[in-house]
């Protein structure tokens, strides 16, 4: 694995947004925001690599895309682009919304982070983890908490989806440039280097201390996307990620059982990041469903009281490095490098590889015939692992 160098002040073009790297296949250098930008490796391709002049139109325009796994991955207009289930056709091509969430102990529980269709969790600064949830039908929510700043590599994922982006904390180091620029439709608090900070979408509860009292009012939201003329439907750069069973079949998966998940291990306070939130999955046969804990029980929805659980877990392993001496760390989100990735449904593991060429491309997984890894319909937890401290999971 070739390590790229990290580039200080994330611009969205290749000459200073992203580095090149010239040995076989191209990397984009994107991941990691005020405390944390991702950084970039590779591994060298087989087949399907790009030139280097090639990545860097890509880079620019969003232009390139691996053709050839985004005509296996497509969507009938009437079921959900995120989960899979069946869908009003008049609801399919609504925009969903990606808000970052707390996970610091005194910020957990959450408030409606059940109602997320898909979680993405990733070491932040600290070696604890933060959580990203993307959410379709939020119109019909009253809040979502609690609510904290970005991290570069965040919002490439959230632009795996098209995603309006959501945060509220100081947000320029690494990521500033990104947030303003016209890539992303940033929904942001009023903090030092945001350019057009939404004035109606972030409240504060008086039942919790700050900073961790921040949330997401839903009325006041649509205000802000309406202010800033956002579209609520998906552009036509958008692509489906996932690929999932039929109605009413299972994913075709014949790999080993998996009911036990633990992304940062077993033992406690190492530097793994999910280690320290003693994070892990239990999966549940008479459901179909990984349940999760975390801090040594379970991981519970703050408006509900009930425990979370999913029908699909995700570990998808990436590159990652130290950014500087605060702790901010980067990683990978982007490449033609075969990166690790493990899909558990069903009880079972499907391993293979992951890509993705542009922002304007999902990262797609592929088993080893090439084929994308199907999912069950239904909610989905991805866990960003970084690669160096890939011994620490474990599988029972």
């Amino acid at each position: 694995m070739k390590k790229i160098q990290i580039v200080k002040g994330m611009k969205y073009r290749a000459t200073a947004f992203f580095a090149v790297l010239l040995l076989g296949a191209a990397l984009l250098a994107g991941c990691g925001k005020k405390q944390e930008q991702p950084a970039e490796t590779e591994t060298p391709g087989q087949s399907s690599s790009v030139s280097a002049s090639e990545q860097a139109e890509a880079n620019e325009t969003g232009s390139l895309t691996h053709e050839e796994e985004s005509l296996k991955v497509q969507n009938d207009g009437q079921h959900s682009f995120l989960t899979g289930e069946k869908m009003d056709p008049g609801e399919v091509n609504r925009r969903p919304l990606a808000v970052m969430l707390n996970n610091i102990i005194e910020g957990t529980p959450q408030t409606g982070i059940s109602q997320a269709s898909i979680i993405y969790e990733a070491p932040v600064e600290g070696r604890i983890t933060r959580l990203m949830g993307i959410f379709e039908n939020y119109q019909d929510m009253d809040r979502i908490g609690y609510i904290r700043s970005s991290r570069d590599y965040f919002v490439y994922c959230a632009l795996e989806f098209d995603a309006i982006y959501a945060h509220f904390g100081q947000a320029t180091p690494y990521v500033g440039e990104l947030l303003n620029s016209d890539r992303v439709d940033n929904i942001s608090g009023a903090v030092a280097g945001i350019d057009h900070p939404a004035a109606s979408t972030f409240l504060r509860t008086s039942k919790r201390k700050a900073p961790h009292n921040v949330y997401v009012d839903i009325k006041g939201l649509q205000k802000d996307i309406d202010k800033f003329g956002y579209s609520q439907t998906y552009h036509d750069t958008h692509k489906p990620k996932f690929a999932f069973a039929p109605d009413g079949q299972k994913p075709n998966s014949s790999g080993q059982k998996a009911l036990l998940l633990y992304p940062g291990g077993k033992e406690k306070d190492q530097p793994n990041g999910f280690s320290k939130v003693q994070a892990y999955f239990e999966y549940n046969e008479k459901d179909g469903k990984y349940y999760r804990y975390q801090y040594g029980g379970p991981h519970i929805d703050e408006s509900t009281g009930e425990q979370l659980s999913y029908d699909n877990v995700i570990f998808q392993y990436c590159y990652g490095e130290v950014r500087d001496a605060n702790d901010y760390l980067a990683f990978g989100c982007h490449g033609d490098n075969n990166m690790k990735v493990q899909v558990f449904t069903q009880g079972k593991m499907t391993e293979g590889t992951w890509s993705r060429y542009a922002d304007t491309d999902p990262a797609y997984y592929v088993d080893k015939n090439g084929d994308p890894i199907q999912l069950s319909q239904g909610k989905t937890w991805i866990c960003l692992i970084w690669d160096e401290y890939a011994d620490d999971v474990v599988i029972e």
